[in-house]
Formats: structure tokens, sequence, C-alpha cells
């Protein structure tokens, strides 16, 4: 019989600085925390102190610094310069694994999370194995924390591309994220306990860490090309629907993107009460399904201090947001702080030039809102759409809005398929509206509406 080894446990570490609000501190450490337990953690408790950055050798004051000790079970001195000693669990994992990803060697301090716990203390106790910090860390931050607690040291970014690391599940998703992944390693590699003396063989002469920043740099060459291969594939997916009618759902993560998704054109697509439940995009139509048809998006969530490198990597796959006619923000308006929430999916389109795409506000969790507080988003966003992705009715209406940008756009005309193309009859029907059929001696003579990119196109079809 297999047995349940028990939950990891984590100690947030949170610093407020000047320009943070006690509010938006406790947001971003409750925020946090679901990340962990998106990991499959546990908190175990939580240490915040309020200084003028995050710049310091240790991050905490001494007093914290021993405060936090206490709950790992560490000394809180930084001491020898030498690498924590791994516990027996920790070694097994890295034993069982390679080391650092696909096997490039010594550890690396930081690169991998392992699914099991350090073992108990002598007294039967057992420490927190982890410490997560609420910001981006510096390489010696990370060691100097680590001595100090003797427990695994991760920061925010660190805990996202993790994440994204185990939800990827297709082939570009996977490349993407393994490319992050290894960019927010090299920096922090350093050599394993076990010594870091000469190789043997190929690459004599270098240190094990320099054959293992070898071996990262040339596997971030070879996802490179692989990535520009599946890309290339998805460019012409995305070419081929150029002319489609096409809406982006994108916003924050779990914001209700996917429900919204799953309730717009009935698919099913994955729905979970979890950050990053998504990562690939998924292209669905609406339903009932129109003529001309409509494509929903659901992309990939946003969050705040979402890592550069992730932005980078994932830019193919948030063109679709790019490439779109229409984006729809959704935000959960339950949440207190979706307000920047917001602000932050906006940053990250800007980054990559979709602000330029119209858009419109959906207010979502509408059910989870008083009455209070439905006036008071009426009156401060009168032009939001306001609805729970769980009210038929609500997305009825949502869905009828989506209809109505679109035909604001569309033009009527006159196409005369000639009797040699009737092959082509399905292709208009498929991009247009058709309003009425008439025959005369030249072909068939259709009226159709839709927008004025799909009818030329068309037309180009028809004389060709």
């Amino acid at each position: 019989m297999e047995t349940k080894l028990p939950t990891p446990q984590a100690v947030l570490v949170g610093i407020q600085t000047p320009e943070i609000d006690d509010v938006a501190h406790e947001a971003s450490l409750e925020e946090l925390g679901r990340l962990v337990k998106t990991l499959g953690y546990e908190v175990a408790g939580t240490v915040s102190q309020k200084r003028e950055g995050t710049g310091g050798a240790l991050l905490l004051g001494s007093g914290k610094l021993a405060e936090l000790a206490a709950l790992t079970g560490g000394t809180g001195v930084v001491g020898s310069m030498a690498p924590p000693p791994r516990s027996k669990a920790r070694e097994r994992f890295e034993g069982a694994h390679g080391g650092a990803h696909g096997g490039t060697g010594g550890g690396t301090g930081s690169d991998t999370l392992s699914d099991n716990p350090d073992e108990p203390d002598a007294d039967g106790a057992r420490k927190p194995a982890f410490v997560i910090v609420d910001h981006e860390l510096s390489p010696s931050q990370i060691r100097n924390l680590e001595r100090a607690t003797g427990a695994q040291v991760l920061d925010r970014t660190g805990v996202i591309v993790e994440i994204f690391h185990r939800h990827a599940n297709t082939r570009e998703a996977k490349l993407q994220v393994e490319m992050a992944r290894l960019k927010y390693v090299a920096p922090r590699m350093r050599e394993s306990s076990a010594g870091g003396g000469r190789q043997q063989g190929p690459g004599a002469g270098e240190s094990a860490l320099a054959l293992d920043r070898r071996k990262v740099r040339d596997r971030l060459s070879e996802l490179r090309d692989q990535l520009e291969a599946v890309q290339r594939d998805g460019d012409q997916r995305r070419s081929a629907r150029r002319d489609q009618l096409r809406v982006a759902l994108v916003g924050y993560t779990n914001a209700g993107k996917s429900s919204l998704m799953r309730a717009l054109t009935g698919s099913q697509v994955l729905v979970e009460d979890k950050l990053f439940a998504t990562l690939d995009t998924t292209v669905r139509t609406l339903q009932p399904e129109t003529r001309p048809r409509v494509l929903v998006s659901d992309t990939v969530g946003f969050i705040k201090q979402l890592p550069h490198d992730l932005v980078a990597s994932f830019r193919s796959t948030l063109a679709e947001a790019l490439e779109a006619s229409l984006l729809l923000f959704v935000v959960d308006a339950s949440d207190p702080t979706w307000e920047a929430q917001l602000e932050v999916s906006r940053d990250v389109l800007r980054e990559i030039g979709a602000d330029a795409v119209p858009s419109r506000l959906v207010l979502n969790k509408m059910d989870r809102v008083d009455e209070a507080g439905r006036a008071a988003l009426l009156e401060k966003h009168p032009e939001a759409i306001m609805l729970s992705a769980h009210a038929p009715e609500d997305v009825s209406a949502l869905r009828d809005t989506i209809i109505a940008f679109f035909e604001a756009s569309m033009v009527e005309d006159v196409l005369v398929l000639p009797y040699a193309k009737q092959g082509l009859i399905g292709e208009v029907y498929e991009s247009a509206r058709v309003l009425s059929e008439a025959y005369d001696e030249t072909g068939r003579v259709l009226t159709v509406r839709g927008l004025p990119g799909a009818i030329t196109r068309l037309r180009r079809s028809l004389v060709a």
C-alpha cells in the first residue's frame, strides 16, 4: 500500500515598502498564499516587515530574520558560504531527477521544487521546508536566506514559473514555459554541495557549474528553434482566421474567463478555482452559432509581477488578443483589488501592442456582490457589462452585445457566384450572412452582410 507523504509546508515573507499601503500589502500576501496552495503546499505561517526597500543582503532585519528562522528550524545566521545541507528527502528527489532540469548537473538551490517535504526534526516536529518571498530576489539574497533559515527559498517569480511548468499541456506551452524556467534558473545556478571539481571527458577543464550553464545555453537555443517551428504553424492557423469575427477573453488569473468561455461556447474547457488553471489558448465558436461565425478565445491569465520572460515566451499565445476584433476584459468584481488587477492586465497587453484593440469591461461574479456594491460599480463604470458566468440570462445578454458590436462594422453587398464556381458557396456562407439568393444568366446572385475585409476576400475568390 502506497504511503501518502505529508503536505509540504511553506512560510510566506512579505516586505511592505513606503509606496505600498496596508490593503495592497495584505492582498499581495493573500494572493501569494493562493499561489503556494496552487503548488499543493500548505501555508504554515507569515512573516511581514515594513522596510524602506528590498535591496538588503538579507531582505529582513535581524529580529524578523530570527523570527523566520524559528519557524523553519534555521540558525538565523548566514554563517558559512557553503550551500546548506540537503535533507535526505531532498537528496533522493534530486538523485531520481538527475539534478537540475533534465540532468543539467549540480544543484541550483531554487530551480526545481520537490513534492516531498523535509523530514521531521529529532524531536518529531516537522518544520516548513520552504520560504516563499513576495518579491523578486537576487541570487545572493536567496543564498543568504537559505543559510539563515535552513529551508529552500523561492521568490514570487520562481513560484509563478513553477506553476506554469506544472500546468502546461500543449507542446507550445511546454516549450514556452521551459524557456522561461531555464532563464530564471541560469543566473541562480551554483556548485552543488557534492563539490565543484573539473569534468572528465567532453568539456574537460570546465567546472561543473560552467558545464551546467553551457548546457542551459545549448538547451535554450534548441528550444527557440523548436518553438519557432510550432509558432509558424500557429501563425498559419491564425492567418486562416484573419477575416473571421474574433473575441478574446483577457484578464487576471482566476477572474472567471474559462467559466465564461464555457457558458458562451458550450465547450468543455477546464474550469478550476485555482490560479493559472488555463495556460493554453482555446478557440471555440460562439453558441448558438451565428453567420458569419464568431470565434471566442480564452487566453492565459495575468498576475502582478508576471515574469517578463513568461510574457515574452507567451507572446505568440497572447497574439490571439492582439489579432482579435474585440477584447473582453474579465474581472472578478467581488475582489476588492479588481481595479489594480485590471491595470495589470492592461499593462501586459500594452507591452505586446494590444492596447489599440477595441475592448469592453466585463464585471464577472456579480452574484457575489451585494446591492450596495452593485450600485457603486454601476455609478463608477456605467458602460461595464455586469454578469455572472453561471446566470444563463446574463450570458445571453453578453452574446447579444458581442453580436451587436460586430453588426455595427458590417456592410451589405451583392456577390455573383458563377455557375462554374458553385463549390465556393460554402465559403460564402462561412464568411458572411446570406440575406437573399437569386439566379440569372451569369450565376447565383447573393445579397450578403459581413465585414468589409471578408467581402473583399470573397469577391477576389469569385473572380479569380
